[in-house]
């Protein structure tokens, strides 16, 4: 387990946009009869979720939300060192999106962009990285956005994940100052269980081909995907994070001598609903303290966590308060961070 310590650093702004489009996975009914659609929705807590447009990309998401951003709080665009951009879904295989918001943004050719492409915990590990550049002397503002168009990725004749995924995108200004206090983060890997979430075609282990493209019946249930389309094999992804995710929350906090049930709120990946109340529960905190966008955002993968931030808490970070933020999925990875929110400027939620 690797644990990081910073002092002085944390979010000052954040902001969000989402497709306008929305899901209701009631009415999502083309391929599976509505009984079992409801099953599911019901086992999963989400009713609702956003869908981009074909035309529509991450880089798009996040463009609108960067933009929300700096008018909403007069940033000055020239004082932006670093840009990262997190995303599995890319609008190229290259250049990066960070390059193709450097640009769009009008940021300065000063400015050091790059992509962090991983799954659900990357926001986290977006901000363990730029809270470390922060560190540096000479840097004094990073641009951290995160966005996702997953319901490009899953088929939705599987049932096994037509219902969970939807799309968004953030944008978040980390800052130095000393209100921020101590940040804790720890983060970890477990590539054995790389099979459990993933893409097998498409890449360049196994290019895109007739074959890869080719609509296939995957199991005995009749779920169909290509070998383009994401897969996941849900039950084992649920054991592990139901070990893994409380047992690393609680080594955090025992290793900061930090007390687990005074933070003011817990924000977890939003996976799906029975997932993360199995968490609460076990954890033994306050629901009254884990905001929650599953019903309404589905999962939007490493979106999941600052749109939950954005959506939940806008008005509710004046002062300082005590946030803990947990995400894991692919990889398999997972991250743990107890960080301060000292006011906090977050934005209404932009549509497209």
């Amino acid at each position: 387990m690797a644990i990081l310590h910073f002092n002085g650093i944390g979010i000052t702004a954040m902001s969000a946009c989402v497709p306008k489009n929305v899901i209701n996975n009631l009415e999502y009914t083309q391929y599976f009869p509505a009984t079992d659609v409801a099953k599911l929705v019901e086992k999963t807590g989400i009713y609702e979720r956003r869908f981009a447009d074909v035309k529509t990309c991450s880089s798009d998401l996040c463009y609108v939300a960067a933009e929300k951003l700096f008018a909403d709080n007069d940033i000055d665009r020239s004082s932006i060192d670093i840009l990262i951009f997190i995303t599995q879904t890319p609008d190229y295989r290259m250049p990066a999106n960070s390059l193709l918001l450097q640009e769009r943004l009008k940021l300065p050719t000063s400015t050091m962009a790059f992509d962090i492409t991983l799954g659900c915990s990357a926001f986290i590990y977006g901000m363990s990285v730029a809270y470390s550049l922060l560190s540096q002397p000479n840097v004094n503002k990073i641009l951290i956005l995160d966005g996702e168009t997953r319901s490009k990725v899953y088929s939705p004749k599987d049932r096994k994940t037509a219902f969970l995924f939807g799309d968004g995108g953030v944008a978040a200004l980390v800052e130095k100052d000393d209100k921020f206090g101590d940040t804790h983060i720890s983060l970890n890997s477990d590539g054995s269980m790389a099979d459990t979430i993933k893409i097998n075609g498409g890449g360049y282990r196994n290019p895109s081909s007739v074959e890869t493209l080719k609509e296939k019946i995957v199991d005995e249930y009749g779920n169909i995907r290509t070998d383009e389309n994401g897969y996941m094999d849900g039950e084992s992804v649920f054991n592990f994070v139901a070990t893994k995710v409380p047992q690393d929350i609680k080594k955090l906090c025992s290793q900061t001598c930090i007390d687990l049930q005074l933070m003011d709120y817990y924000i977890f990946h939003q996976a799906n609903n029975f997932m993360n109340q199995f968490i609460v529960k076990k954890l033994k905190i306050d629901k009254g303290k884990v905001p929650s966008t599953i019903a309404k955002f589905g999962n939007t993968s490493s979106v999941s966590v600052p749109l939950t931030i954005v959506s939940e808490l806008k008005d509710k970070l004046n002062g300082s308060h005590n946030l803990l933020l947990s995400a894991f999925g692919v990889g398999l990875t997972w991250a743990t961070a107890i960080t301060s929110f000292v006011d906090t400027q977050i934005s209404e939620i932009v549509e497209i």
